[in-house]
């Protein structure tokens, strides 16, 4: 799917080896290439980070508590394919069953995908990012909002991700890759 996207010939693309011998930028942005195309986002506030970090408890304590096996990835890690395609999401989750299909150095989809949308990086997010998610098979993707204070949940349709729902604070987010999780909203925003 990936190699249906198309841009003016005008627009310098990459292969994975020229993308991996740039300069790390020195604002601390965020490089990542998609069908060769260079996307550049600024680097996340604090907030985004801690955001970031709660996920990752609450999805650790969850694995822990259940005897599941799967793996949680957080950048550097990333979700690449092809020659053209390298994303680093903010957290990946790899099942048991996922993660022993897959070349051990080639994770090339996975079964959760979470995005923290931050203001800079929004309609990125949102919308090229979580389109090329939906191509590589990702079975899940949470967008969650730092601004609203949302959590958006698309599903894999086998042509992409659903239009998805949306869980605001006071409410559970419901997950199928984690079907017995209980997760408050407001969890991912707060430290109590």
């Amino acid at each position: 799917m990936i190699s249906k996207i198309h841009t003016s010939p005008y627009i310098k693309t990459y292969t994975l080896e020229e993308f991996w011998q740039l300069p790390d930028p020195p604002d601390r942005s965020k490089l990542e290439l998609i069908a060769g195309v260079l996307y550049m986002t600024p680097p996340p506030a604090q907030t985004h980070d801690s955001v970031v970090t709660r996920i990752n408890r609450l999805i650790m304590k969850h694995l822990f508590t259940t005897g599941d096996e799967g793996s949680v990835y957080v950048p550097r890690a990333a979700i690449w394919t092809g020659t053209r395609t390298y994303l680093e999401p903010d957290l990946f989750y790899l099942s048991a069953e996922l993660k022993a299909r897959l070349d051990p150095n080639h994770r090339n989809t996975a079964d959760l995908v979470v995005e923290v949308i931050s203001p800079g990086s929004a309609m990125y997010d949102r919308n090229t990012k979580a389109d090329t998610y939906g191509a590589l098979g990702v079975r899940e993707l949470w967008l969650v909002d730092e601004t609203s204070e949302t959590i958006e949940v698309r599903r894999q349709t086998g042509d992409g991700f659903d239009d998805g729902q949306i869980f605001k604070r006071g409410e559970q987010a419901v997950s199928k890759v984690f079907p017995d999780l209980s997760l408050p909203v407001e969890q991912l925003f707060t430290d109590s």
